[in-house]
């Protein structure tokens, strides 16, 4: 089991309401220096940020639903970047990989690789809740042969739910160490972080991470 310290350096402390207000942002940025995650996530919107954030920044493209063409995404992932992102989170097109078509699934995502270069990090976010195990390969597969470093549970909006053990612990045999995981959406207490770091993530998106990394239970993404 982590230690309190080592699981918030593998947190995105996470913002990503319809409704967060610039102050919001400069309110997160600041927990999360004095918690000790990893980075901050927030909607593109933000940036650039109007401050010097003491952590890394990510933000999200093609988000929630991923139902945006890959020149969309691979537009807004650029501007993210030059906006001062260290990291993007893409969301895939879910119906183009449940028809079957793994090919548009990895055309978007290298689409999006060229538009946030080393050292910029993607990760890729499959909706796993939304896919079967047959799905879930076929995703992390992808993702690797594109050129990602990370490959992502969930978005947290999604009505078929959040990050599961099974999920990332699928998800981490595919990729095998050569892709980071990460585990988002519905990670609500110490037990259920420690869970999904146990099952192979490398990386939590959290929204409540206080109350996580307090022992208590957060009601956030």
């Amino acid at each position: 089991m982590l230690e309190r310290t080592e699981l918030a350096r593998l947190v995105d402390h996470t913002l990503l309401s319809p409704t967060a207000t610039a102050a919001d942002v400069e309110a997160l940025a600041a927990e999360a220096a004095d918690l000790g995650t990893y980075s901050i996530c927030v909607s593109p919107s933000m940036l650039p940020l109007p401050f010097s954030p003491r952590v890394k920044v990510a933000t999200v493209v093609g988000f929630p639903s991923g139902k945006h063409t890959p020149e969309t995404k691979a537009f807004e992932a650029a501007e993210a970047v030059r906006n001062g992102a260290d990291e993007v989170d893409m969301v895939i097109d879910i119906g183009a990989l449940k028809s079957g078509d793994a090919t548009h699934t990895e055309d978007e995502i290298r689409a999006v690789r060229d538009a946030v270069p080393a050292p910029g990090i993607l990760k890729v976010i499959i909706e796993s809740a939304a896919l079967t195990d047959d799905e879930i390969v076929a995703a992390c597969t992808g993702a690797e042969a594109a050129g990602a470093d990370f490959v992502k549970t969930s978005t947290g909006f999604h009505p078929s739910g959040g990050a599961s053990e099974h999920a990332v612990a699928l998800m981490a045999q595919t990729v095998g160490g050569r892709l980071g995981v990460k585990a988002s959406g519905g990670i609500r207490d110490w037990d259920a972080a420690q869970a999904m770091v146990a099952a192979g993530a490398t990386r939590l998106g959290l929204s409540g991470t206080r109350a996580v990394l307090d022992g208590g239970t957060s009601e956030g993404y």
